[in-house]
């Protein structure tokens, strides 16, 4: 790769957020010239991303950190579509309400990440539905429709693989790429948008926006992608046992989200301080010395980092405060997960698997005895032998709850209401 010029992609390149770019030569140019408007855009099917999402928002904060202008792009229109990359199956059709509502969520995450506002490099939020809504079908065929070839449409790996799998592809979702090219375009017109970065996995997507807008507008527009996030051990980044890791509090506690960084693989570790943190990158060189067991300390400081930047400086100490009194020094803290529970059906009392169950330390009544049986399940630090013992309001401690371990990182308190 030849020496970049722009602060932009000289971050992008040394923290290893460059995948493929359409024209990484030409982009750099503009860069170091000519402040950079780009989008991202996301689907609003939950009240929350989780960190799958997060390489891009880090992106988005890279690139407004650098001097340019982020665009979030809310799919409140494609949303109803349903993006086939990725996916077996069609992708639940959701109300306008659930849309709206979702949206709002995830609105509180960027506000974490991105400085929003009114200014050359504030950052601004978009749904797609204003354009989408307004689009006469015939209009947008004949003006848009005509510049995309079908057999080119079914070499791209989100079309190809679910027909080579045998599994339905509706028309409804066969339109995704055409409206998220036609996004690209409505940003350019709009907001003089000239760059869309997302996942690997979009770069078909991607590349019909980049040539859509050079067909019907003469624009220069680029494309810039991720490489696909795995773990060292080949697992897809953000999905774990007990499922998605959300960025928003009030679907993951700022502990559990602190977790989920302290156990990252030791292969990981320097890997993830430069894409999901701001340490120095000689910082981190200093962090990558280190073997053995103080490769821990390099965890808890990359949980830390993480949770600073999506929680907050506050939830970040506490956190880390309750990872060490409740690791270190065996104390129960009240900052673990809790889980409320009716008081009457303690009394009356639980089978041992049934509490796991109901704690989330499994997502199944098999799991969970699976998880007795194997021996991972502790109830206030004693080992549960028998998945079937009855748990009663007796086991309450002295705090008036119940802790819960699944292995040695998982704990959850119970308390009766």
């Amino acid at each position: 790769m030849t020496e970049l010029k722009s602060d932009f992609l000289r971050v992008m390149n040394e923290r290893g957020y460059i995948h493929q770019c359409t024209d990484l030569e030409g982009l750099d140019a503009f860069a170091s010239e000519k402040r950079v408007v780009c989008y991202v855009g996301y689907d609003c099917t939950a009240d929350s991303l989780h960190v799958g999402s997060l390489v891009s928002i880090m992106m988005l904060r890279w690139l407004q950190k650098t001097g340019h202008k982020p665009i979030v792009l809310m799919g409140g229109g494609t949303t109803r579509v349903g993006d086939p990359t990725g996916r077996d199956d069609a992708r639940p059709v959701l109300t306008d309400a659930i849309i709206a509502a979702n949206m709002a969520g995830i609105r509180k995450i960027f506000e974490k990440f991105l400085t929003f506002g009114d200014g050359p490099t504030d950052a601004v939020m978009v749904n797609n539905a204003d354009w989408l809504d307004k689009i006469n079908y015939i209009e947008f065929l004949r003006d848009f429709g005509r510049h995309f070839s079908v057999n080119r449409m079914l070499s791209f790996d989100s079309v190809k693989l679910r027909l080579e799998r045998e599994q339905s592809l509706s028309f409804l979702e066969f339109n995704y790429m055409i409206l998220q090219a036609y996004d690209f375009v409505e940003l350019a017109r709009k907001y003089g948008c000239v760059l869309q970065m997302g996942g690997s996995d979009q770069w078909g997507n991607i590349v019909n926006g980049v040539e859509l807008g050079r067909r019907v507008d003469d624009a220069a527009l680029f494309g810039l992608t991720t490489p696909l996030m795995t773990t060292a051990s080949g697992a897809k980044m953000g999905k774990t046992a007990s499922g998605a890791v959300w960025l928003n509090e009030e679907r993951l506690s700022s502990y559990d989200y602190y977790q989920f960084w302290r156990n990252t693989e030791d292969a990981d570790v320097i890997k993830f301080m430069r894409l999901f943190t701001e340490l120095t990158l000689d910082d981190i060189a200093g962090y990558a010395k280190l073997e053995g067991a103080d490769i821990n300390e390099a965890k808890k400081v990359l949980a830390f980092e993480a949770v600073r930047l999506c929680r907050g400086e506050d939830e970040a100490v506490a956190a880390a405060e309750t990872a060490r009194k409740t690791f270190e020094e065996g104390v129960l803290s009240d900052n673990l997960p809790t889980v409320e529970i009716p008081r009457a059906d303690l009394e009356a009392g639980l089978a041992a698997f049934e509490l796991f169950r109901r704690a989330g330390l499994a997502k199944s009544g098999g799991e969970a005895r699976r998880l007795v049986q194997g021996g991972g399940a502790r109830i206030n630090d004693d080992k549960a032998d028998d998945e079937n013992a009855v748990i009663t309001a007796s086991a309450l401690n002295a705090e008036g709850v119940i802790k819960l371990s699944a292995g040695k990182k998982r704990h959850v308190l119970i308390r009766p209401v």
